[in-house]
């Protein structure tokens, strides 16, 4: 078993790391660490050991670290485990994944599997990214760049909460035009979403089927202060997707006009370095092991 795991995550996280290692050590399983040093190594770290015939490779790491692992597993029939270390480990909870170190050793040693479907947000000129559960421009894109990762590091998910604060005042919230599968659409704010969650255990997109090819594109359509208050107080009550201003459109094809000056885009809580022209789904699932 290979586990990939990213040294900037700190030493809880590491500690963390090493107590789901030591129970599958404990119970015969050979494992292989392989700690990344640049952006992509991970990809592939996870591309070479797929063509070597592993069956599973394991992300240690948050959403951003396993999109890059299953970047490196498409066309593969290597699994994808999951080891969630991350801020909010949305793609653990979209699954309902276990997040104790034993609960975790557990469902990588059982080895069942579940369909997971990526998108592929395509990039003028550059390599196209691969997403996992979510790609967000706009105001969304604005938050992740401006979180400070010591911040982030000293009190998690409350980084995002004071970055939201910042950025509903700060930010300028440009309008992102957007179609979908070929119906035109305008918006202060996007999300593309894979899953149903966001942030967490939040509910966004509630149509949202991560096995299956295709995606839930939320359109937050009012700009400014108040709108964006209004919809980071409505997230964790679970009425986001009602909340006045928000629409859900499902399609396949996603397209963006995208201005010169570009719009701020993240990808699974990373910020991306330019905005996407297009989202499309990957050309296959890859296995997830569920447990």
């Amino acid at each position: 078993m290979l586990v990939i795991f990213n040294p900037v995550a700190g030493r809880r996280r590491a500690a963390s790391l090493w107590h789901v290692l030591d129970l599958l050590v404990e119970n015969g399983v050979k494992i292989e660490v392989a700690e990344t040093q640049y952006a992509g190594h991970a990809t592939e770290l996870a591309r070479e050991a797929a063509r070597d015939g592993a069956f599973m490779v394991v992300a240690a790491g948050g959403d951003g670290t396993i999109a890059e692992v299953a970047n490196g597993l498409l066309g593969s029939e290597t699994a994808l485990g999951i080891i969630p270390l991350g801020t909010a480990n949305v793609l653990a909870k979209e699954y309902r994944l276990s997040t104790s170190a034993r609960g975790i050793a557990n469902t990588l040693a059982y080895k069942r599997c579940r369909r997971l479907w990526p998108g592929v947000a395509q990039l003028q000129g550059q390599t196209p990214h691969v997403f996992v559960q979510m790609l967000g421009l706009g105001f969304d894109g604005a938050v992740v760049k401006g979180v400070r990762p010591l911040l982030k590091r000293a009190i998690g998910k409350g980084a995002y909460v004071w970055q939201s604060l910042w950025e509903s005042v700060a930010y300028g919230f440009p309008l992102v035009r957007v179609t979908v599968d070929g119906m035109a659409h305008q918006a202060a704010s996007v999300v593309v979403s894979k899953g149903r969650l966001y942030g967490g255990p939040y509910l966004l997109a509630p149509e949202a089927h991560p096995e299956a090819p295709g995606f839930q594109v939320v359109l937050f359509e009012k700009p400014g202060t108040w709108p964006a208050l209004l919809t980071g107080a409505a997230l964790p009550l679970g009425l986001l997707p009602r909340c006045p201003g928000v629409r859900v459109v499902s399609g396949s094809h996603v397209e963006f006009a995208v201005p010169n000056e570009g719009i701020l885009t993240q990808a699974d809580g990373d910020a991306l370095s330019a905005t996407p022209c297009g989202v499309i789904s990957a050309e296959a699932p890859i296995s997830l092991i569920v447990g």
